[in-house]
This record gives C-alpha cells, structure tokens and sequence, in this order.
C-alpha cells in the first residue's frame, strides 16, 4: 500500500494544494510563486524519491513568509499523514551533504516529538531577492505539523544557495532513510513504548 497524502488549505492569506506520495520516484511539479522554494522543493522531490505536486498562492506583495509558513505546514501535514500508523519504518535517519564549498547535516526521528534545532550561521541573508532567514520558518512549521525531530547543521558554507541546496538534499536523504521500512520490524511500531 502506497503512502500517500492529499491536502488543500486556504486562509486570507494563503491558498495550497499539495500531493504526496512517500513511495514515489521524485517525480515534482512545483509552483509556489517563489522560484527558489520551487527549487528547494523540486531538489526535496527528487533526492528524497517522494513525488510532490504543490501549488501555492500567498500574498506575496507583502512579503513571502505567510507563503513559506503555510508551505510548512501543508508538507509537515502531508508527511504525516502518508506515515500513517508509522509501523515498520526506521524511524531514525541522518544525511550529510556537500554542495561545492557548503557541507550540511540533517538528522531526523519521527517521533511525534516536535523540535527543531536549527544550527545555521549565515554572513548573507538572501540569495537573490529571497531572505535565506524564512527557510526557518519553514522548517519549524514542517516539524510541528508532521512530527519531527529534526537536527540541522551546517558544518562549512559561504554562498547561501549553495547551503541550501546542500540542507534540502540532507533533508530529503535523512527523511528517505527514516521512513523507509526495516525489515526486521515487521510491523511493528519502532518504540518500547509500542507507540509514537
């Protein structure tokens, strides 16, 4: 059985629709209105082998953090629906990745234990027209809607879409690993608790 997740949100300030398929081949079609998300997201797509297809509108001509929030926590929502019961799966996974000069790690437990540490020291607060500092926001609202720990570092970098390229591959490598399934689980759910 395929996971998969379907979700359409709108608010004031936001209208999303998004599709999910965790077992997917990193297959994307992404248009935010925000060309570097829909590239960070069409990287998440297909290092992460999920197929992703997002549509998002926002107002934008205020700024695009209602935008990238909203984005976050339509993806966290997804994530944690195609988990499902969570039976099985790893549970834990970590990547480290480099993009030319930039080197990031992400590590992941989906443990409905939402945190996000978030270790990212940049000297540029934008690449191109977009603030490098909402990428945050956009993890945060990930984490708390789909149930993540999730660990972030950038160990070395100095152009911005160099380390972000190299955090969304991490991410997507990191979370491939986490939910793809141990075979000796049988499933069974990966705590002692027998719950997550």
């Amino acid at each position: 059985m395929r996971r998969t997740a379907n979700l359409e949100r709108k608010t004031n300030e936001t209208e999303i629709s998004l599709q999910l398929d965790l077992d997917g081949s990193g297959i994307s079609k992404v248009d935010t209105g925000i060309p570097f998300i829909n590239h960070m997201l069409t990287l998440f797509s297909a290092h992460g082998f999920i197929d992703l297809e997002l549509t998002a509108r926002g107002d934008t001509e205020i700024d695009d953090h209602h935008t990238i929030e909203d984005i976050g926590i339509c993806l966290g929502k997804s994530i944690s629906t195609a988990l499902g019961e969570k039976k099985g799966i790893k549970r834990y996974g970590e990547a480290t990745i480099p993009m030319d000069e930039a080197l990031a790690r992400v590590v992941i437990d989906i443990s409905e234990r939402p945190v996000l540490a978030y270790r990212v020291k940049l000297k540029k607060e934008s690449t191109g027209s977009f603030d490098v500092g909402l990428i945050k926001e956009f993890f945060r609202a990930l984490v708390v809607n789909a149930g993540l720990t999730l660990h972030i570092d950038l160990i070395s970098g100095e152009e911005p879409h160099h380390i972000f390229e190299a955090i969304f591959k991490a991410f997507a490598r990191a979370l491939d690993n986490a939910s793809s399934f141990e075979s000796r689980m049988t499933g069974k759910i990966p705590s002692t608790k027998g719950m997550l």
